[in-house]
């Protein structure tokens, strides 16, 4: 190939050309990134073309080394007398080697440990910094962080540093081989028994027993992965076992009770049995330590069960969360309830459970929770019916290719690689062609880090983790010689790629206010569309199930924003508000109605099917659940899962309930200023999850992210769906904003 230095001095024409990392890995030649170098040198005309003629000089027929562009880049600043540009550049990849070594220090990052550094204490809400077994886990996490920094390939975890991709968990993978996140096959383990350390656990014969061995399971479970852990269908799952316990007080009754009273006397004492087992289990759950130093990342799904006992066991869950925990009633932070909703279960007021969705709208005006699973949009986006793997992560609907049935529970997750779609928008400036460019690089890199995380976490063997591989928590119960992979491969396992950042990546791009601008709209779903049509290449290709998967972004609403900042500076909307926004969710700050804000959203997950959530903020709602229903009701149709954010702080000192004011120090009572964790009771959703910032403080980016959150609702409004039908179909905006007016 012969290659010709085009007339405008570009580098196009080198497209084919490989570059050869110092690693010895390959990747292709991408020329924005000679641009973008020299646009941060601010290098004028003639020295972009002195730079380009140097490069041109080293390339031979088939590639060129990182050591040849960066010698190039040198000679063409020198021979253009950019002597001290030339040294600024020199000065620049130094700082980069240097970066990279200390980010690989295991000392260096020990040294951030004991200094306290914000970033690295508070990277995860769930996980008290003041108790020893948290901080002993802290210590193996930045150690963990840096030896795992060292097996990545370098392009991966050079990407990972500067902040264009973040490899998540880094301080358990890739040095341990464990999986994410996952559903556990409680009914396998259940009804064959299983074994926990020295002891083994046979099939329960009471909801008591089945829910102590749940917690045990859990316990374990989330001891051996890193992300969350969810069970199924909880009611109709613990119904057989409740049925044991009706079965023994009805033999009981025969032989102490009167015929008539029978059925009542097991029947009370069946409801007191599931009260007192469901309670055990929020309490256990709530006083358990994974060995990651934090509550286990714990959800459960309920709803879809019909009989009364099924009908027990949803009422008991809610009315226990509605109480709370301890003398205080504090809020249980997990498990994380989730229940789901179904036409003609317990959707309108004829629906047999009805009732219950009642329950559910008080449990979430008081205690946030639970958030709600659409029945039939669910099974429309994913393929089939389940709840999340954790907080957000779902799996496709799936058949097992030997036994031709649909399996959900014993799927997992093997890690999520998130890309930072704002910096890809900021280094476009303004240029699409040059954004999707770029978006390609990183696309690519993104591939590479999860194909190295599926091959790193084939090398487990069942012995590491014999509950989730060898004793039916992942649905199969393998050899100690068994390859893990038969759990995962077929696409029975996902791997995600994430994302962040979709609104400020439309700002930079269409202005501040782009909510209402449909180009704009259609751009953000066409970058969703990319990602989800790559997904589903790399799984064609590979066999495993590559997922688009809208990132929780706990930290990284936080850490993306603050790299941007020292790369970019303060852009306005952007990184001027020290955090990016959640995945493809609504700017915060604005005010839209929950209607509208769901209608902006809905789109998204049919591409980001690998994990998403939407939620809306409200007031406080305690007297007004009908304002709720309301939404919950209209959402029904148009999204799949959805998310209460309402205030339900507590002071413990003058008796407040409500909105805490935010503060630089935290949280405060509004009416007597009370901050003490102690003494009161403040909750915010994190991300998918609830947190408490008051006991477990979070970063910097995720406090300013929660404190610019606007309410989408008033409390004196209730706007219904059909309202809000005929208003979107208005065609003039005069109209539209009188129709507002009228109604708030």
């Amino acid at each position: 190939m012969e290659i010709k230095l085009m007339k405008d001095a570009s580098l196009q024409d080198l497209t084919n050309v490989k570059v050869i990392k110092r690693d010895g890995s390959e990747t292709p030649f991408y020329a924005y990134k000679i641009d973008l170098v020299l646009r941060e040198l601010s290098a004028d005309d003639e020295t972009k073309k002195a730079v380009y003629k140097a490069l041109l000089s080293f390339v031979n027929q088939q590639s060129i080394s990182t050591r040849e562009i960066a010698q190039a880049f040198i000679d063409g600043l020198k021979k253009a007398d950019k002597d001290v540009l030339a040294q600024k550049y020199i000065d620049y990849r130094r700082q980069d080697e240097r970066k990279f070594a200390e980010a690989t220090d295991p000392q260096y990052k020990l040294n951030q440990l004991f200094d306290r550094n914000s970033r690295v204490v508070h990277e995860n809400a769930n996980k008290d910094s003041h108790v020893f077994n948290t901080q002993r886990e802290l210590e193996a996490g930045v150690v963990s962080r840096a030896l795992g920094l060292r097996m990545l390939p370098k392009l991966v975890a050079k990407a990972h540093l500067r902040g264009d991709i973040h490899w998540h968990d880094l301080d358990y993978s890739p040095v341990t081989p464990e999986t994410n996140c996952c559903l556990i096959d409680f009914d396998e383990m259940f009804k064959n028994g299983f074994k926990i350390g020295n002891a083994w656990v046979s099939s329960p014969r009471s909801i008591q027993t089945a829910t102590a061995q749940m917690s045990q399971i859990i316990a374990n479970v989330a001891s051996l992965q890193y992300g969350g852990c969810s069970a199924n269908r909880i009611d109709q799952l613990l119904e057989p076992y409740a049925k044991l316990n009706y079965q023994k007080h009805m033999k009981d009754a025969e032989e102490w009770i009167a015929p008539e009273k029978r059925e009542g006397f097991a029947r009370a004492k069946t409801k007191k049995d599931i009260y007192d087992a469901m309670q055990a289990l929020e309490y256990e759950i709530n006083t358990l330590y994974s060995s990651q130093g934090q509550t286990p990342f714990t959800t459960i799904n309920f709803g879809l069960g019909t009989s009364w006992i099924c009908r027990e066991i949803q009422k008991a869950i809610l009315k226990i969360r509605i109480k709370g925990l301890g003398k205080e009633h504090r809020t249980a932070i997990f498990p994380k309830l989730i229940f789901t909703l179904k036409r003609g279960l317990n959707l309108q007021p004829s629906d047999p459970n009805y009732d219950i969705k009642q329950l559910a709208l008080e449990c979430s005006t008081k205690r946030m929770y639970p958030d709600l699973l659409m029945y039939d949009k669910i099974k429309e986006i994913t393929g089939s019916f389940k709840t999340p793997m954790g907080c957000r992560s779902f799996l496709q609907g799936w058949k097992d290719p030997e036994t031709g049935k649909e399996v959900n529970s014993g799927r997992m997750n093997l890690g999520v690689v998130t890309v930072n779609l704002p910096r890809i928008a900021l280094e476009a400036h303004g240029d699409k062609e040059l954004f999707w460019q770029i978006f390609q690089e990183k696309m690519n890199i993104c591939h590479t880090a999860l194909k190295y995380r599926i091959a790193r976490t084939k090398q487990a063997k069942p012995e590491n983790a014999p509950l989730l591989y060898m004793y039916g928590a992942f649905g199969k119960r393998l050899k100690r010689t068994d390859s893990v992979d038969k759990v995962f491969k077929n696409s029975r396992a996902t791997v995600s790629l994430g994302y962040i950042g979709l609104y400020e990546v439309c700002t930079t791009f269409y202005g501040t206010n782009w909510e209402h601008n449909q180009e704009a709209h259609d751009f953000a779903v066409s970058i969703a569309k990319a990602m989800h049509d790559l997904c589903a290449k790399w799984e064609s290709e590979e066999g495993y199930h590559y997922s688009l998967y809208s990132t929780p972004a706990e930290s990284l609403t936080d850490t993306f924003c603050q790299d941007d900042l020292k790369k970019f500076g303060r852009v306005e909307d952007v990184t001027d508000k020290e955090y990016y926004t959640n995945s493809f969710h609504y700017d915060v700050r604005k005010h839209p109605t929950p209607f509208e804000k769901l209608e902006f959203e809905e789109a998204f997950p049919y591409q980001a099917a690998g994990g998403f959530i939407h939620y809306c903020e409200y007031p406080n709602l305690r007297q007004n659940p009908k304002a709720l229903e309301a939404v919950w009701d209209w959402a029904y149709d148009h999204v799949g899962y959805l998310g209460t954010n309402t205030a339900i702080d507590q002071c413990f000192k003058c008796g407040f309930k409500g909105e805490f004011e935010a503060t630089a120090r935290g949280f405060k009572c509004p009416q007597c200023g009370n901050h003490d964790p102690a003494t009161c009771d403040v909750v915010k959703r994190t991300c998918g999850y609830l947190g408490n910032p008051q006991q477990r403080p979070m970063v910097h980016g995720r406090h300013e992210e929660i404190i610019h959150r606007v309410k989408h609702m008033s409390s004196s409004m209730i706007k219904s769906a059909a309202q809000f039908e005929q208003n979107r179909q208005l065609d003039s905006k005069e109209e539209r904003a009188a129709i507002n007016g009228n109604q708030i």
